[in-house]
């Protein structure tokens, strides 16, 4: 697995992965869309701790810049 998640692009994961979660769990959202927002809000913030997205390479993004 080679890194193609960029800093901004990590930075921006990160808080809007958080931002999910605690929707999903604080916010009252009606079930099961507070599952959805968790389980989403997770992907996101995984992605941008390992620093690689499984869906870049198919869609031929990289936000690492130049390797």
């Amino acid at each position: 697995m080679k890194a193609n998640v960029g800093g901004i692009d990590r930075i921006l994961r990160g808080v809007v992965g958080a931002a999910l979660i605690l929707a999903g769990l604080l916010a009252g959202i009606a079930e099961p869309w507070n599952w959805v927002a968790v389980g989403a809000g997770a992907v996101f913030v995984l992605t941008s701790l390992i620093k690689f997205c499984p869906l870049y390479p198919l869609l031929g993004f990289n936000t690492c810049g130049k390797q």
